[in-house]
């Protein structure tokens, strides 16, 4: 685990500097990943829908900029800030970042699934800029055409596969959190991020339709595709892990912004695997206080 002292802000503003100088669009992120700056809509009834067409900073992702002078800006109104996100979807790059998860929960790998699609769908990962996590995983840099517009998922390609596109955000490598540093793999700091393959970027592009049986009903209502691959992990749950699993679940969803629109599907998932209603949804709504606590901790950090 990384140390956080005095030095590490003045390393993360140092860091997302340079990225910036290199046409990333950079903003501050805390030590928990998520934007160090409280929104100026914070405590609004109903909340704002801003995205920053307020002038003021704090909106997260859409604060993101190349400018020195405003980063520099934006980190002296973040003092706390450990880190800093890079902007996906924004030109010159329109960076789509391939986030390969390792977690216990998954009992998978989701590098070997990435294979196994590239095997697939005839294509290949070129070597390109790949930054190491501090749980292991690691994230791919790729560039997307101007013409292509690439959603955020989680799970939709494979279980541990997360993908961030238009709207979303990387953690930029130099960023140090509460589970440690980010950093470069070893031989790829001198490249820059490589085309993403044709055959990805259609996985990447192209609606999805429902899973369905084999009499072609559909298996699970999903509201939003982008949970697809959310969907199956917990349908997959045998007995000892179903809540495990559903809960694990319900925190990626949330984390991603799409948990109350997925919750009606997890739910349904949940329940065909015997899990009884009441305990799937509890189990969901554990996990949208639990992400939005930390939300909030974060927010009055800054």
């Amino acid at each position: 685990m990384a140390t956080i002292d005095r030095q590490t802000p003045t390393l993360a503003l140092a860091h997302a500097l340079a990225a910036a100088g290199r046409g990333l669009p950079v903003f501050p992120l805390s030590a928990t990943k998520l934007p160090a700056l409280r929104s100026p809509h914070h405590g609004e009834q109903p909340p704002a829908h801003c995205r920053g067409e307020c002038g003021l900073p704090g909106h997260g992702v859409h604060d993101a900029t190349t400018d020195p002078a405003a980063v520099r800006a934006l980190f002296a109104a973040a003092p706390r800030a450990t880190g800093y996100g890079i902007a996906c979807g924004r030109a010159p790059h329109r960076l789509i970042g391939i986030d390969l998860d390792v977690d216990p929960a998954y009992g998978s790998d989701a590098a070997g699934a990435l294979r196994q699609l590239a095997l697939q769908h005839l294509f290949t990962i070129p070597p390109t800029v790949t930054v190491l996590t501090p749980s292991g995983g690691r994230h791919l840099w790729l560039t997307g055409p101007a013409d292509a517009t690439v959603p955020n998922s989680a799970g939709r390609l494979a279980p541990g596969i997360d993908i961030r596109g238009s709207g979303g955000y990387l953690v930029g490598p130099g960023s140090v959190t509460a589970h440690g540093r980010y950093r470069l793999a070893p031989g790829t700091a001198h490249l820059t991020p490589a085309p993403c393959p044709r055959a990805l970027l259609r996985l990447l592009t192209q609606p999805r339709r429902p899973p369905t049986t084999t009499r072609g009903a559909a298996l699970t209502p999903t509201p939003d595709r982008r949970g697809e691959g959310l969907i199956q992990f917990v349908l997959a749950a045998h007995e000892g892990q179903r809540n495990t699993r559903l809960f694990w679940a319900a925190c990626r969803a949330y984390e991603h912004g799409f948990g109350d629109a997925l919750a009606d599907a997890l739910t349904a998932a949940a329940v065909r695997t015997g899990l009884p209603e009441h305990e799937a949804r509890a189990a969901i709504a554990s996990a949208a206080r639990l992400t939005s606590r930390r939300g909030e901790e974060t927010n009055d950090a800054a």
